[in-house]
């Protein structure tokens, strides 16, 4: 009798413990998100989290968060697009309010499962706010789950549901970019589809100018556009780079001020768009881009927020008349 009840129990124990694990996406928590994360090999982002101030938060009994955590290469590659050695250097460099907008970026309220994260719709409000409103992540999870950020760069959840004490970890394996917080051309040289638009600011030597002040509005070409544009004039890359004319050309993308969307379409069409190179070109009314030689050229994504103004992406190289 007493071998059937010592069984009974041993079942009974088992049973609730599997009730337990079935309650949650996410497994039995451990230490706290600081603890996880440090514990995980995530020392950029722990490096970043302490100088940004977060760290308590992170280790505090009484939050309940769920963080994008980036891989230390993820950092390294940000790292390199904007010039800097490595993630140490990323880090070392930034200061801390820079930092606490990046990260706060990268968390959720409340604590979210890969299953929560799904059913949760396509834009995941974060904790960090911006124009008076929480910042929102684009979700997909039609292959995974990848997020999508402020400069357009996407990011893949490669290890999902590390369970916390105080919430929850998602592994990712880029860093993301959130609006209003990086320059121009800091935000053009975080995306890679602008690689050739960036080496053409600086052989210009306009990294200063738009990295400045502002603000600026900026009609960004892709290096799709750019290969096109090549094609068209019969020049290579380098060819361009060279070229006396690149400095009008680049500045013929830019307008003074921050130009929205929407103000492009309250436009009176066709509208004559002045731009800093001095020569204007117009919006049609499908809001095409008609440049000086009456070459056209598509809005491909709008209002990318930078600190100092804002970006529009365009699929076509625009040219200024002939003899500006």
């Amino acid at each position: 009798m007493r071998q059937w009840i010592r069984w009974f129990a041993a079942l009974g124990a088992a049973l609730f413990l599997a009730a337990c694990g079935d309650s949650d996406d996410v497994a039995l928590p451990s230490g706290t998100l600081a603890q996880e994360a440090s514990a995980r090999g995530f020392g950029a982002l722990v490096a970043a989290a302490d100088k940004a101030g977060l760290a308590d938060a992170l280790a505090s009994a009484s939050s309940d968060l769920t963080v994008f955590a980036p891989t230390d290469a993820a950092f390294d590659t940000l790292a390199a697009r904007l010039g800097f050695a490595d993630a140490n250097a990323l880090v070392n460099a930034l200061d801390g309010a820079t930092l606490a907008k990046i990260l706060q970026y990268h968390v959720l309220p409340g604590r979210k499962s890969a299953a929560d994260l799904t059913a949760g719709g396509p834009d995941q409000a974060t904790l960090y706010e911006f124009n008076g409103a929480p910042a929102k992540l684009a979700l997909s999870t039609t292959s995974g789950v990848r997020l999508r950020d402020a400069v357009l760069n996407e990011a893949t959840v490669t290890t999902a549901d590390v369970a916390a004490s105080n919430g929850v970890i998602h592994a990712i394996d880029g860093v993301l970019v959130p609006p209003g917080v990086l320059t121009i051309v800091q935000m053009a040289q975080a995306n890679p589809i602008f690689s050739t638009l960036v080496q053409a600011v600086v052989a210009a030597n306009l990294a200063g100018t738009l990295g400045g002040a502002g603000p600026f509005t900026v009609f960004a070409p892709t290096d799709a556009a750019f290969g096109s544009t090549l094609a068209e004039l019969s020049l290579t890359a380098t060819q361009l780079l060279a070229s006396p004319d690149l400095a009008g050309i680049l500045s013929y993308h830019a307008v003074a001020g921050a130009v929205r969307a929407a103000d492009v379409v309250a436009l009176p069409k066709p509208a004559a768009v002045t731009t800093v190179q001095g020569a204007s070109f117009t919006v049609d009314a499908a809001l095409n881009l008609v440049d000086g030689r009456s070459r056209t050229a598509t809005l491909v994504a709008t209002d990318i927020e930078a600190s100092n103004g804002v970006i529009h992406v365009i699929d076509n190289v625009l040219l200024p008349p002939a003899g500006n």
